[in-house]
């Protein structure tokens, strides 16, 4: 498919290359350093890294360095979106979302809220995924130990517990790009109503299990099954966040906890579907839209995507508090990476290992990393 040769394959099965060589721009220094891998994490108070390679449309290694294992789970944060917008797509593939009705034809969980910026200009399930439908709340922080954790209505409403704004609409639906936390939390709420099950259960039915993703769950906080195999969150000091991590109740935004394998397996199933391969998880129209440039930004339908041709390329960063994490395809040629790491400083060494990734196999290219 990718015109692969074995060499090549044997190339990329092997993680060496990406443990020297990282040119690392750390805050405050006047130039970047060359160091190796295990250098770094330690000069950035780093943990652990885990990592999978996608070479030839398929993982060509998963590896760990620190106190982590391939299976070790993260919170993937941001990469949560990706899920979220499959979800969605599956729904509508079925009839019973559309991408161009205002979302408040289909909702009965929470109506977004409608006045002079709405007015001619509904908000709809394609401004959402593509971040333009004029919503607020960029990020949300997350619920330290102990504290009530709020519903969803709750979220939405801005109501207490909930440590963060209402959602509102504060620009004009399709007139700007405006990164978008609570835009997902209403698509969130479509998902529910649509398909009458919580957000974790209907990611499970509608994404997960259609490709065999064993390692994702938005289970938040985290179950005592779980509690052995997740990644403490540390700090940009290295101090492990209080309990290990914090909760972060608004799912579709940034509630997964997942593996670098798994975000893996749903990029490659993804880029699958949009050339036009059978897959179980979207078909071919739904997979094309969600990597096709929407108005007014760098988004296509809950990733950020640039390029054309076989430097046309998917991503995503993903940024909790105690957690950063990105993922990276080149559909027509099947290269790209999944990383994860529990520290607030791990996109410093994440930019670094995907710079290098690029070197090492030859990838066609990388621009700025972005959200």
């Amino acid at each position: 498919m990718f015109g692969s040769s074995s060499a090549f394959a044997r190339e990329t099965a092997n993680w060496a290359p990406l443990e020297r060589g990282l040119e690392i721009d750390r805050p405050g220094a006047k130039a970047a350093e060359r160091m190796d891998l295990k250098a770094a994490m330690k000069a950035l108070k780093v943990p652990s890294l885990s990592v999978a390679l996608i070479a030839d449309g398929r993982i060509a290694y998963a590896h760990a360095w620190g106190q982590a294992k391939p299976e070790t789970l993260y919170q993937a944060a941001s990469l949560s979106k990706i899920v979220a917008a499959v979800a969605a797509l599956k729904i509508a593939e079925l009839g019973a979302l559309d991408l161009d009705r205002s979302v408040n034809d289909d909702q009965y969980i929470w109506r977004a809220p409608e006045n002079d910026l709405t007015a001619g200009h509904p908000v709809t399930l394609r401004n959402l995924l593509s971040m333009t439908g004029g919503v607020n709340v960029p990020s949300y922080s997350g619920y330290e130990p102990g504290a009530a954790i709020p519903t969803l209505p709750q979220i939405l409403n801005g109501d207490p517990p909930s440590n963060s704004p209402a959602v509102d609409v504060v620009e004009r639906p399709d007139s700007v790009f405006s990164y978008s936390d609570g835009g997902f939390e209403i698509v969130q709420a479509l998902v529910e109503t649509k398909t009458r099950t919580p957000f974790a259960q209907a990611a499970s039915d509608l994404v997960f299990r259609q490709i065999g993703l064993k390692d994702s769950v938005f289970d938040q906080p985290p179950g005592e099954g779980m509690k052995g195999r997740v990644a403490f969150g540390y700090d940009s000091a290295g101090k492990k966040l209080p309990g290990g991590w914090r909760t972060m109740p608004e799912l579709a935004a940034d509630g997964l906890w997942s593996t670098p394998s798994d975000m893996a397996r749903l990029a490659i199933e993804i880029s699958r579907a949009a050339r036009g391969e059978r897959s179980p998880l979207l078909g071919p129209r739904a997979a094309g839209e969600m990597l096709t440039a929407q108005n007014r930004g760098p988004y296509g339908l809950g990733v950020r995507i640039s390029g054309t041709g076989e430097v046309f390329a998917f991503e995503k960063r993903g940024q909790n508090p105690g957690y950063q994490s990105y993922l990276l395809i080149f559909p027509q040629t099947g290269q790209g990476i999944v990383a994860m790491s529990n520290s607030d400083n791990g996109s410093t060494l994440i930019s670094a290992l995907i710079r290098r990734a690029a070197e090492a196999y030859g990838w066609p290219a990388v621009g700025e990393l972005g959200d």
